[in-house]
């Protein structure tokens, strides 16, 4: 057994509302300039859709994530490097700018300089792209506008794979927000596809990025991602992806998107897995048992084995305390209600989803019946239709007694506290009949709707602090007032000068290294004391009259 450890997110379907605030403040974070126009890391897609880009998941089309052959082995779909090296210069399969959209901006000069005339001049569309004049046709929150319509959900590649069995009715299609970022898969095919080994896998806490000095621009890895979250920047000729913003997280903070969530959904946490044994489990020969053999390479971080071998790793004792109050942990494994999307691409992804309930109770309410009464719950979990097989297409292969029992916990817990919530004595029978506990379902209904932050963000740093040797920000020894110094004093410690704006995420790496009560400059011609950016760590000289006398 070899311990690694593992960022990981799980997303709570029940609570996205589709407000786009995480798509629109990740856009602004990573994305807002030249070439990524078309570049969404999280999108927000509404089911039953065609998605983002245009029906992804047909991978009899796209040809991404894994297969497994007669002999066991794990293949590329899209074909190895004998293959790639044919179609190096041409690559087919791959979306283009229509299956994206073609961004586009308005030409509002045209509503300034129009001639008079009897009609009220308009700002029309334009490419951004080419500059030429263009019709608006799809974009990546189209299937939001359009959900639920004849034209937009036959083309669902999940709803094909079991329209056989569900008779679609425009009035009782089944519609809830799916959010999707990159994976950051345990054993990523976008890594594997690409010719240069620009891709990579940081070992540290397995977060998937792009080296742009190496990346030449193949496009592999957007043909063998299957969730067809890495794009092509047309101006740098490089690919990027989604880096689950590496810099907040390094330093305890949650991603922007998980940030700026409106309805609290996202989970942030550390997981410990077993490197060793991810082929193995990536290569079961079912589909249907590709769920539990990924949860069965998660490791118990409470095991004195595992944090044995954590520390043989080189693990701190932080990430170790950390994965033990990971919320992400909890759901996958404690409570047993985040599942993986597609597991059947075997890339073992690492952004579970809580499937969503809220329809189900609509359904029962709609009839007139008691929609929180569990016998009414789990009743309405085997009549419905289209739920139970549409969320297996998305997260159990198909496995729909995986779906059942996560909702029957999800139904549980509803109707267990809401007799505590009325007032009512508690129903024991009610957690049992799922299999927990009535502890574990408070313990889920807390975590799930009462959660703080500080709980659903459990985020270890990537750097130690040690206190007993603290390291004050480093300064040059002519940097001082008037001096000959060859910088200008930066945003951090005593020898600050003019202040200087900081990115929240240098301000927490740094602000815990400003501890002596020295200045960094020369001490005998000491910098101005900043204000703006004293932390009020250290005291330095200067700061407090010497005749004054504190109480």
């Amino acid at each position: 057994m070899k311990v690694m450890a593992q960022i990981a997110m799980v997303m709570n379907l029940d609570k996205c509302i589709g407000c786009h605030t995480c798509s629109v403040t990740c856009k602004q974070a990573w994305t807002n300039r030249a070439g990524t126009e078309y570049v969404w890391f999280n999108n927000v897609e509404t089911r039953p859709g065609q998605g983002y880009p245009r029906t992804y998941e047909d991978q009899e089309r796209w040809r991404g994530g894994w297969i497994r052959d007669k002999r066991g082995r794990l293949l590329l779909r899209d074909g190895g490097r004998l293959s790639k090296l044919v179609r190096i210069f041409a690559n087919p399969k791959m979306p283009g700018i229509e299956d994206y959209y073609e961004p586009w901006t308005y030409d509002y000069d045209n509503l300034i300089s129009a001639p008079l005339g009897d009609q009220m001049p308009v700002a029309p569309p334009r490419s951004l792209i080419s500059g030429e004049p263009m019709t608006i046709q799809w974009s990546a929150n189209w299937d939001d506008d359009l959900g639920g319509s004849p034209e937009i959900v036959p083309d669902d590649p999940v709803l094909k794979m079991i329209s056989e069995q569900i008779r679609l009715e425009l009035e009782q299609t089944f519609m809830f927000f799916l959010p999707r970022i990159c994976e950051h898969c345990l054993n990523p095919s976008c890594v594997a596809s690409c010719p240069s080994g620009a891709l990579y896998k940081r070992s540290e806490d397995g977060i998937v990025l792009v080296d742009q000095d190496r990346c030449r621009g193949w496009r592999m890895c957007v043909s063998g991602c299957p969730y067809k979250k890495v794009y092509f920047n047309h101006k740098t000729g490089k690919a990027e992806k989604c880096t689950l913003c590496y810099p907040r997280v390094e330093v305890g903070l949650p991603t922007v998107c998980s940030e700026t969530c409106v309805g609290r959904l996202r989970y942030i946490g550390l997981l410990f897995y077993d490197v060793d044994r991810v082929t193995e489990a990536a290569s079961v020969p079912d589909d249907t048992d590709l769920y539990e053999a990924q949860k069965s390479i998660l490791l118990d971080p409470h095991d004195p084995e595992v944090i044995a071998g954590a520390r043989a790793e080189g693990i701190a004792e932080d990430w170790i305390a950390a994965a033990q109050r990971s919320p992400v942990y909890a759901l996958i494994h404690t409570y047993q209600v985040a599942l993986p999307l597609h597991p059947e691409y075997r890339t073992m992804p690492m952004i579970w989803y809580i499937p969503p309930l809220s329809p189900v109770v609509d359904a029962v309410a709609r009839d007139g019946h008691d929609a929180e009464e569990i016998g009414n719950l789990f009743g309405a979990l085997s009549a419905l239709r289209i739920p139970m097989q549409y969320l297996a297409g998305l997260f159990s292969a198909g496995d729909t007694a995986v779906i059942e029992n996560v909702l029957r916990r999800l139904a549980a817990m509803r109707s267990y506290m809401r007799d505590i919530n009325l007032g009512r004595a508690p129903q024991a029978h009610i957690p049992q009949s799922v299999g927990m506990t009535e502890e574990q379902i408070y313990e889920m209904y807390r975590l799930l709707a009462l959660a703080k932050y500080e709980e659903r963000y459990v985020i270890p740093t990537a750097y130690a602090v040690d206190p007993l040797h603290p390291i004050d920000e480093p300064g040059c020894s002519l940097s001082y007032e008037g001096g000959p110094g060859m910088y200008e004093s930066g945003p951090f410690g005593e020898a600050s000068g003019d202040s200087i704006p900081v990115a929240v995420e240098t301000f927490h790496a740094l602000h815990q290294r400003q501890t002596g009560t020295g200045m960094a400059a020369n001490a005998e011609r000491p910098s101005r004391v900043n204000l703006l950016n004293w932390d009020g760590r250290g005291v330095p000289e200067g700061m407090f009259p010497h005749n004054n006398v504190r109480q």
